[in-house]
């Protein structure tokens, strides 16, 4: 019995298919495996790269968590200062998973040539600014330095020097409107030090980086009096968690807010990539399902004499079942490994030489980001090999349906 078996097996699974009828549709059934593999493996990879860069870029501008007085809660531009002596300053020390505190005050104002002009919101931040996300996106120059007792170097984006046809080392010409201490506009002029291109054109085209000791100058305000705090977190995925906790610990005339709080619409717009992505991986594992059932009732049809044979030496249902199953979970594991070869390589190819580009007007981001980690790309494989499994099941149960006698017949 086991030898008849081990038999069937070899003719099944060995190489004799190539030739036979089946041969067309058992390479199309791989085939489509392989190419869902692929879709659902660049599918995961995009919308984790995009969501994970987004909230990246956003959380470099603004921090995960900005603390400010409830005056500035709905403007970009500091009007209203809070002090800089504060019990989470310079750390959050009752609060775990912190990675820095730092101070900002923001101001509005106009960058002007002797041929054009362009808005600017200025930025202050400190020496405890966290530079991390800037020195990654810095094109050219350095960041400014703000351990003299004076700084002038501003770091601008690529997308403003562009428009007033500035570079590196130029002294640019700022204006700042009045403010409630100030009746008249304030001139500047500033050193462009460095200059960084984030790809990410809503903060790009107005973000100037510089001293917030300039910032306090021009709004008459004193060293210790700042626009607020911006909290970097060490993990993301815990920002919900940790703004509550933050919101809680500061003062009554304070409120804090997350960025995902800030810009609820940018949030939502991203988190329907996964309801995409999971839209995509079920289509594509229906069609590898479909395709693998197709090819086995192919190969069961064209071993109807064999089953018979089978059946009339005593072999029951279940065993010739998983004589089929086994070779079908064959040929999903075939069409796996090629999956993965060829979709990870996309992958790795977009993720060094980025091929493929977006308009950052739109995405944020000038070239596709992609991320896959090893945790997404066993859970689809296994997936995917389970789900197809499955859907082969009940289609096996023509086995049972076929008669020794009537197959045997027409040997």
């Amino acid at each position: 019995m086991n030898y008849e078996l081990f038999i069937a097996k070899r003719i099944i699974t060995g190489k004799k298919y190539k030739n036979s009828i089946s041969s067309p549709i058992i390479k199309i059934a791989i085939t489509a495996i392989a190419l869902g593999i692929i879709i659902m493996l660049i599918a995961v990879a995009t919308g984790a790269g995009l969501q994970y860069k987004i909230r990246d870029k956003m959380a470099g501008f603004k921090g995960h968590v900005q603390i400010v007085n409830y005056d500035n809660n709905n403007s970009d531009v500091s009007t209203t200062p809070i002090s800089k002596t504060q019990e989470f300053y310079p750390e959050f020390k009752t609060i775990a998973g912190i990675k820095n505190v730092q101070v900002f005050a923001n101001k509005a104002g106009i960058l002007r040539t002797n041929t054009d002009f362009e808005g600017i919101i200025f930025k202050g931040v400190s020496t405890d600014y966290d530079w991390t996300f800037f020195k990654e996106y810095l094109v050219e120059g350095k960041v400014p330095d703000f351990n003299k007792p004076r700084s002038r170097e501003v770091l601008l984006s690529k997308t403003i020097l562009n428009r007033l046809a500035l570079k590196v080392n130029d002294t640019i010409l700022a204006t700042f409107l009045k403010t409630v201490n100030s009746k008249l506009p304030s001139n500047r002029k500033y050193i462009i030090t460095g200059v960084y291109n984030s790809g990410f054109a809503q903060f790009d085209k107005n973000m100037m980086i510089g001293d917030i000791r300039e910032v306090q100058n021009l709004n008459k305000w004193t060293e210790n009096e700042v626009g607020g705090f911006e909290v970097l977190l060490n993990n993301f995925d815990e920002i919900d968690t940790k703004g509550k906790e933050i919101n809680s610990k500061i003062g009554a005339t304070l409120n804090s807010k997350t960025i995902k709080q800030s810009y609820e619409t940018v949030f939502e717009w991203i988190q329907l990539f996964d309801n995409n992505v999971w839209f995509i991986i079920a289509i594509m594992i229906l069609v590898a399902g479909i395709n693998m059932i197709t090819a086995l009732l192919v190969l069961i049809l064209e071993r109807v004499q064999m089953i018979g044979i089978l059946k009339a030496l005593g072999s029951c249902n279940a065993s010739i079942r998983k004589i089929f199953l086994y070779n079908a979970s064959y040929l999903i594991l075939k069409g796996l490994f090629w999956g993965n070869i060829i979709g990870l390589s996309i992958i790795f190819i977009q993720h060094y030489f980025g091929v493929i580009t977006l308009n950052p007007e739109t995405y944020y981001v000038s070239v596709m980001p992609v991320y896959i980690s090893l945790k997404a790309i066993i859970f689809l494989n296994l997936g995917t090999l389970i789900m197809c499994f499955l859907m082969l099941i009940l289609p096996s149960y023509i086995i049972t349906k076929i008669n020794p006698a009537t197959s045997i017949k027409f040997a």
